[in-house]
């Protein structure tokens, strides 16, 4: 088995081995992938961390030794809080400004490394803040799809990265996370930090979001906003109409409010 990680700041993930296909996902600065095939100038990839599938370019990121992948596998590194922070690549006295839950691999003091590079963060690492106000951070954040930035987003994308800042690894998409948490079956006992979904015609849970209150919902959809949830499911102020029909509600945390 052969494994890489990422040495830019963020890298498309695509369906397809091709520059025009649709990008799926995306990957952070210091993730690590296994690499399952190549095709010519494309590496297929599954993620360490959500086991996600995609072809990434040959050119965007670097290999990776067994042994250094299962130390920062076992180890789980160090993330980036805020929406940006400054990385200085050394060996060329160049600036990356990585997304927020970059991983700092083998970080020593303020200087992380990836293979024989070295990058020294530059100010504040960050904290880990209240979860909303780390949710609502994303206000305004314009849908991506298979975005995971400040700079671009997708419903699933969101939660995923508001959960990982917080210690809760969530799959990718919103039809596996459902699969994941305790269900709540009575939506008057929704709380703060409660991932609600949303179906299609066909039944299929096609959207998510995190409820910050049993009748208020932070989620992305044109951009990440907040909306109102009832019965129904969600109600869009700025279109005056439901939007999006409710599946159901999962609960990975408890906060307190």
């Amino acid at each position: 088995m052969e494994y890489g990680i990422c040495n830019l700041a963020v890298i498309p993930v695509r369906a397809e081995a091709n520059e025009l296909s649709e990008m799926v996902s995306q990957l952070l600065f210091g993730e690590t992938f296994e690499i399952l095939e190549w095709v010519e100038k494309w590496a297929r990839i599954v993620t360490t961390d959500d086991n996600y599938t995609g072809w990434i370019s040959r050119l965007q990121f670097t290999m990776l030794g067994h042994l250094a992948y299962q130390q920062l596998k076992r180890e789980h590194s160090p993330l980036t809080y805020g929406a940006v922070t400054q990385a200085w690549k050394k060996s060329e006295n160049t600036i990356l400004y990585l997304p927020v839950g970059s991983s700092l691999a083998f970080l020593e003091g303020n200087t992380c490394k990836i293979v024989n590079e070295k990058f020294e963060i530059i100010g504040p690492k960050g904290d880990i803040e209240n979860f909303v106000t780390t949710a609502k951070s994303f206000l305004n954040a314009p849908y991506l799809w298979g975005g995971r930035t400040h700079f671009g987003i997708d419903c699933s994308g969101f939660t995923q990265a508001v959960f990982k800042l917080h210690g809760i690894h969530l799959k990718r998409d919103a039809s596996l996370q459902v699969e994941q948490g305790t269900l709540v079956t009575d939506r008057h006992n929704i709380t703060t930090g409660d991932l609600a979904f949303f179906h299609n015609s066909e039944n299929r849970v096609v959207h998510v979001g995190i409820m910050l209150n049993g009748g208020q919902i932070i989620h992305a959809s044109g951009k990440v906003k907040i909306d109102t949830l009832d019965d129904k499911g969600i109600y869009s102020e700025e279109l005056k109409r439901y939007t999006h029909k409710l599946h159901s509600v999962k609960r990975h945390i408890k906060l307190s409010v």
